[in-house]
């Protein structure tokens, strides 16, 4: 009989010792042509991403050669795993962390990095390279200003590609048993592409480096005509660049893809689906680029690409299905009138209602775990009122009886009954005159309650209509 502990991975000292040596997936109920394409699961790492190997190299360089002193402070401009890399590491070794993120971050990653006592600082996402408010700017004036402060500098730091020269590469080509065609990586600070494609050219030179980038990175065309345009704007996190970073060895690259937003969000969604495995954003790029890959080939390929990190810390974005009408991504009919601009609709679970019969401290409850401050009425789809906190507080206070028996008043005897709608058929011009009076926009469809409107929906409309 076995011995189940055999097969087992020994008791770790530290979350440390569980960066690396990631499991590797075979997809198995997608369509890769004649090729196999194995996942390198680096959203095992205990920080959740590939970034985890990075961190630890980088730190332990700069206390190797002395740059980093006991107690002292890390700083770095990263789009989000870097951070929580780095993060993992500090805490555990006793640094200081200073962070400069660019403000489409995704929130989990802020509040994860944030739990672990990290200075967060937030910059914009819509400035390149030599702006004052770009990220590695930021980033680098700040670690220049505090004495003893070290700039980590994913994109120009050796260790960065050295961690996956001496992790990553070996370890795939370990469990590819020696014999594998191709690598799809994505490119942010350019170390997976360097470190995997140095390994694979100098112990397996067959294997070709093939790169996935988002739309609007320059990437891309870089590799294919040596010279690049303007950068564009990808709402993916973690790759795609609008300069070529030093640790970036783009010649290594034999052959790239450029995905779309889309195409990355509706591929990481399909991997959940199909293979059960929840991965972000940029995973969603590689995994899309990599299967075109596979399908153009006309003869079986053994492909690798990466499940760069998690997809837990994307639940508010790309698995949210109101984030993806927000950003035209959900492929709902429209009709060219206010039903185009509903993102919560009421008949799919959307909106946060309550009902006539149900409690005041019913109603507080879902206005605290949501966070909004009020709440459409509705009595089997047809909305009856209105009730925000004021009408909640004006019910409550006062009075000689108990505060809790009050807070067990119906909705009814609190809520505002006369209320303004607007008619499903109206068009985009019926709303400036609903947000002056400072109001969401109620719709109904006659008496059937259809959703509410925002200043943000009317924001995120004209946006993709520009």
């Amino acid at each position: 009989m076995n011995d189940p502990k055999s097969a087992l991975p020994p008791v770790a000292g530290s979350a440390l010792d569980l960066i690396g040596r990631t499991p590797m997936l075979e997809v198995r109920n997608l369509d890769t042509g004649p090729c196999r394409l194995f996942l390198k699961l680096e959203n095992q790492n205990p920080g959740g991403s590939i970034k985890d190997r990075v961190a630890r190299s980088m730190i332990e360089a700069a206390e190797a050669d002395g740059s980093l002193k006991p107690g002292g402070t890390i700083i770095e401009a990263t789009a989000g795993n870097t951070g929580l890399g780095l993060a993992q590491v500090a805490a555990l070794k006793g640094y200081k962390l200073i962070l400069i993120v660019p403000d489409k971050m995704a929130r989990e990653k802020i509040l994860h990095l944030r739990a672990m006592g990290v200075d967060v600082r937030l910059t914009r996402s819509d400035v390149g390279k030599g702006h004052p408010e770009y990220y590695q700017d930021m980033a680098q004036a700040l670690a220049q200003s505090i004495p003893g402060a070290i700039y980590a500098n994913q994109f120009e730091n050796p260790a960065n590609p050295r961690a996956h020269y001496t992790g990553t590469g070996p370890e795939i080509l370990a469990q590819m048993d020696g014999d594998l065609d191709a690598v799809v990586v994505g490119v942010g600070s350019g170390g997976t592409l360097t470190g995997v494609g140095r390994y694979m050219a100098e112990h397996s030179p067959k294997t070709k480096m093939v790169l996935a980038d988002p739309v609007g990175s320059i990437l891309c065309d870089y590799v294919a005509t040596g010279t690049h345009g303007e950068a564009g704007s990808w709402i993916v996190e973690g790759i795609g660049e609008d300069f070529i970073p030093d640790n970036a060895q783009m010649d290594l690259v034999s052959k790239a893809y450029s995905i779309s937003d889309r195409e990355s969000v509706d591929t990481a969604r399909l991997l959940l689906r199909k293979e059960g495995i929840l991965a972000g954003s940029s995973s969603g790029t590689l995994l899309a680029a990599a299967l075109r890959y596979c399908r153009e080939q006309t003869e079986p390929k053994r492909v690798v690409t990466l499940v760069c990190d998690t997809g837990a810390k994307y639940l508010t974005k790309m698995f949210n299905d109101l984030w993806l009408a927000a950003h035209g991504f959900d492929q709902r009919e429209l009709h060219g009138d206010l039903r185009d601009l509903i993102a919560k609709r009421y008949a799919e679970g959307g909106v946060i209602a309550i009902g006539p019969e149900d409690t005041l401290l019913t109603a507080y409850n879902r206005m605290r775990s949501s966070d909004i401050s009020q709440l459409p009425v509705v009595d089997h789809g047809r909305l009856v009122g209105i009730l925000d906190e004021s009408d909640i507080l004006a019910a409550v206070e006062g009075g000689d009886d108990h505060r809790g028996a009050r807070f067990k008043t119906s909705v009814s005897d609190a809520m505002t009954r006369e209320i303004r709608t607007l008619q499903a058929h109206q068009g985009v011009e019926a709303l400036p005159d609903v947000f002056d009076r400072d109001e969401v926009a109620l719709v109904v469809d006659g008496d059937e309650f259809l959703g509410v409107i925002t200043r943000v929906d009317l924001l995120n409309h004209l946006r993709l209509e520009a």
